[in-house]
């Protein structure tokens, strides 16, 4: 009796499978460069290099994962955006994609039209926390200290200009709180100075708190998604805490440049679906405080688009100085 074939040999079969489409056959007969503009080690790297390693594995083909960091994932963005639509330039976009769409007053590309969006890969909230140690307990104090304190509540995002900044701020718009904004480069320093009492909240992922927040040193208010955080099951979400309606959420996703092939888009969708259906892949995701969100190439688009929307109304409520 022949032995029976496991999960993982399965989905790279299926994998595969996506690829073989006849109607490109020479496709793809070299490389595939997969180009985020993130550090090398951070979440963007990581998630990019799964993918790549993922897809490698299951259909034979190679995958390179190339970095071009600088001026919030712009760059990276640019060098594919400009980048021949033969199937073998994509790009790992980052949710800031759509907030550096409203947050920049001009770009070196359209955000949406000179790209062709194949699938989302992952999904993720933003926590809110804050130092074990400080009087904010809750989420529900966390209001009553924003309205009613004579100063400001510091918190402190990843930068000017990230999703973690313009959460924040539509926080305190919807919230009515007096807060103040101090923005960092990345998550490491403001994390020290929260836990030094230096600073009252952080708005920041999963990635980046939730070793604290597992040993106690900081305690999660609340999480920014519609629902609650598998990896903080008793962490409510800001809309059932106390904000009816808030909600925002970050992801990455895989896109091409405008004008990509639909077969080729349409076979590297499918082996994206079929990697992210991977337990070992999702497992790996989850480790990270992302969750796998495949998607239709469409689908995708339309949550660029109205993610760019959202973020365009929040840096004009807030009068945020483009920059």
């Amino acid at each position: 009796m022949a032995p029976r074939p496991d999960r993982r040999s399965i989905v790279g079969g299926l994998a595969a499978m996506a690829f073989a489409s006849p109607a490109r056959a020479a496709w793809p007969e070299r490389a595939i460069t997969i180009v985020h503009g993130f550090a090398a080690g951070g979440n963007a790297d990581v998630v990019a290099r799964i993918v790549a390693d993922a897809l490698q594995r299951a259909t034979g083909f190679s995958f390179i994962v190339e970095i071009r960091s600088g001026a919030g994932g712009t760059i990276a963005a640019t060098q594919v955006a400009r980048a021949a639509p033969d199937g073998y330039t994509l790009a790992i976009l980052p949710g800031g994609h759509a907030v550096a769409a409203a947050m920049y007053r001009q770009l070196a590309y359209r955000s949406v039209e000179d790209f062709t969006m194949i699938s989302m890969v992952t999904d993720f909230p933003f926590v809110l926390a804050t130092n074990s140690e400080h009087r904010i307990r809750s989420f529900a104090d966390l209001l009553v200290a924003g309205r009613e304190a004579p100063e400001p509540l510091l918190w402190a995002s990843a930068g000017n200009g990230t999703g973690q900044h313009l959460s924040g701020e539509l926080l305190a718009s919807m919230g009515r709180l007096s807060m103040r904004h101090v923005p960092y480069r990345g998550g490491s320093q403001s994390t020290l100075d929260l836990l030094a009492g230096r600073i009252d909240l952080i708005m920041d992922t999963p990635t980046v708190l939730l070793e604290q927040i597992r040993d106690g040193k900081l305690r999660a208010l609340a999480v920014t998604g519609a629902r609650r955080f598998y990896a903080l099951p008793d962490t409510p979400t800001i809309s059932e805490a106390g904000l009816p309606g808030y909600e925002t959420s970050s992801w990455l996703g895989l896109a091409g440049p405008a004008g990509l092939p639909p077969d080729i888009a349409a076979r590297l969708n499918a082996g994206v679906a079929t990697i992210l259906a991977d337990p070992t892949v999702i497992e790996k995701l989850r480790a990270l405080g992302s969750l796998a969100s495949p998607t239709s190439g469409q689908a995708f688009r339309d949550r660029v688009v109205s993610d760019i929307e959202k973020w365009t109304k929040v840096v004009a409520d807030a009068n945020i100085e483009r920059l």
